[in-house]
């Protein structure tokens, strides 16, 4: 059971190990596409980056929210 949901992440390892190692660091060490040195890299492999947006600064909540259920 655990071999077959882990199948998928092996098969795509397999086809392209570069790749996927490059995508595993870079989220393990939160690495954006749209900020150097990373953009920098991607632009001279002749790559472009097309990821989420940056994220936005959301820090004027101030804290906790209140939600109503009903």
């Amino acid at each position: 059971m655990f071999l077959s949901e882990l199948q998928p992440l092996s098969q795509e390892f397999l086809q392209q190990p570069i790749a996927f190692v490059g995508g595993f660091f870079a989220g393990a060490f939160k690495l954006s596409l749209e900020e150097d040195p990373l953009k920098n890299w991607l632009s001279q492999q002749g790559i472009t980056p097309t990821g989420s947006p940056p994220p936005t600064d959301n820090s004027h909540n101030g804290g906790p929210q209140s939600i109503a259920i009903d």
